[in-house]
């Protein structure tokens, strides 16, 4: 198991400021040491406290430990001091329709750290990043694809603004998980991002996402999720495999619609999901990934 870091983080606020700041007017950068999580704190700090007023401006919050990290559908998200970047971005926004923000994240954060190849809409070959819908990173690796990283997207409402929080939760060194079975430790632990380059550290992974992440989240705003289909498209990992939903529907999955629902081809025909957990079936009948192009 790697050791726990020691040293300082020289987390570059400065420069994140500098870069964000001339499009997000008011914007802040705070680090903390230690919190329960950023996605809990940015939430109380824009509902306000009895001792203090709502703070809505806009905040990347990073924390360099959680003790209380949350993912989707209220799931822990594990954390060390220098093994895992975790972050969350609040600010004021309005879309016309929310539906794919999450993907939208996906994506810009995927394509920082793995920059598409330039002038290719298809690359030669699949990048080792990839989209598991709605809200995960994978990082495709010899032992194979295991997740990298989680994206958590919270909204609330207060005197007439819309605020919305993104959380971030990325594993920067893979930390074996200790199940008694090995093969079972072999196929749940995570992935981690220096295994794609060893010398990407969690503030320059911040320094990376950050300032992407604020122009994606803008031009979500503007335009919604029809824009970024196809590029979420080439990183879909669920794209031509047998999935099976929270209600236990199993089909086949064909990509995302403009909107960002999953098309998952059912026995009853192509179906929409928009809400429901997706995993991906261990075995799949219909052949290997890729049989039903997307």
């Amino acid at each position: 198991m790697n050791a726990p870091l020691t040293s300082p983080i020289r987390w570059p606020a400065e420069a994140l400021w500098e870069a964000v700041a001339p499009t997000l007017p008011g914007f802040t950068v705070e680090v903390l040491p230690e919190i329960d999580s950023t996605n809990s704190e940015l939430m109380r700090r824009f509902k306000g406290r009895p001792s203090q007023p709502p703070q809505p401006e806009p905040t990347l919050l990073v924390a360099e430990q959680q003790s209380a990290g949350r993912g989707r559908l209220g799931r822990s998200w594990q954390s060390r001091r220098g093994d895992s970047l975790m972050f969350s971005l609040s600010l004021p926004l309005q879309p016309a329709d929310w539906s794919g923000l999450s993907l939208a994240v996906g994506i810009s954060v995927a394509e920082s750290l793995e920059p598409p190849t330039a002038g290719q809409t298809r690359p030669a070959a699949p990048p080792r990043i990839g989209l598991k819908w709605p809200n995960d990173l994978w990082l495709s690796t010899p032992q194979g694809e295991r997740k990298l990283a989680g994206i958590l997207v919270e909204t609330a409402l207060g005197d007439g603004v819309r605020q919305v929080v993104i959380g971030v939760g990325i594993n920067i060194r893979p930390v074996p998980l200790p199940p008694a079975d090995p093969a079972l430790a072999a196929a749940v632990a995570p992935g981690g991002l220096q295994e794609l380059d060893p010398d990407l550290d969690a503030a320059h992974a911040l320094l990376r996402i950050v300032p992407a992440l604020v122009q994606t989240v803008q031009a979500f705003e503007q335009f919604g999720f029809a824009p970024f289909q196809a590029r979420f498209a080439l990183r879909d990992v669920l794209c031509g495999r047998g999935v099976r939903l929270s209600d236990g529907t199993q089909g086949t999955a064909h990509g995302v619609t403009e909107s960002g629902a999953l098309l998952v081809h059912t026995a009853d025909g192509m179906r929409e999901v928009t809400s429901s957990e997706v995993s991906v079936r261990p075995v799949q009948a219909d052949g290997a990934k890729g049989a039903h192009p997307c």
